[in-house]
C-alpha cells in the first residue's frame, strides 16, 4: 500500500461519504490519482465496503444490541475457519472475531428485543456442534462506536439535586 492510499483510508474512516473531488484537495492529488487508487483499494479488497453508522438511541426505534462470546472446539484441517463461516451465515450476526482470551469467537448481533437475541443463542448458535458454550452482554448505552463519539442528548436526572 502506497502513502496516497494510506491517506484517502485515513479520510474515509473519518467521513465515508466524501467526494473525490474533495480528496482529492485534501490530498494534493488529481481526481483521476484518486479514482485510481481507490479503484485498486476496492479491487484488493482493502476498502471491502462502505456503511451507514445509526445511532438508535436518537430514534424512535428499539434495538438491542448483543457481544456473544463463544467458545469451539476447532475442526481437524480447517481450524477455526469453518466454524467462522458457519455461524457468519447467520443474517442476525453483524460481526465476528476470532479473539484471544478465554473465549474463541466475539459475536455481535442486532435485535428487536432482548428475547430475540436470547432466542437466536439459545435456538441456532448453541446449537452447533462445534460450539461448548457462550456467555451474552448487552449493551445498555454507546457513548463511541467505529471511533465515533456519539452525541446523546438523553439528561441522567438521577441526584441533580444532590450535587
Amino acid at each position: 500500500m502506497n502513502q496516497l492510499q494510506e491517506q484517502i483510508l485515513n479520510k474515509l474512516k473519518q467521513n465515508a461519504k466524501i467526494e473525490v473531488e474533495d480528496l482529492s484537495s485534501l490530498l494534493n492529488s488529481t481526481c483521476e490519482e484518486i479514482k485510481k487508487e481507490l479503484d485498486e483499494l476496492e479491487r484488493n479488497k482493502i476498502i471491502s465496503g462502505y456503511f451507514t453508522m445509526i445511532n438508535y438511541d436518537n430514534t424512535d426505534k428499539e434495538v438491542v444490541t448483543a457481544l456473544i462470546e463463544v467458545k469451539v472446539n476447532p475442526q481437524k484441517q480447517s481450524g477455526y475457519d469453518k466454524i467462522a463461516n458457519l455461524i457468519s451465515r447467520f443474517e442476525e450476526v453483524d460481526s465476528i472475531f476470532l479473539m484471544s482470551g478465554g473465549y474463541d469467537f466475539m459475536v455481535l448481533i442486532e435485535g428487536k428485543t432482548m428475547k430475540e437475541v436470547s432466542r437466536f443463542v439459545f435456538d441456532k448458535l448453541a446449537t452447533l456442534d462445534s460450539v461448548t458454550s457462550t456467555a451474552t452482554h448487552f449493551i445498555l448505552k454507546k457513548y463511541k462506536d467505529h471511533g465515533i463519539v456519539l452525541d446523546n442528548p438523553r439528561v441522567d436526572k438521577r441526584n441533580q439535586g444532590n450535587i
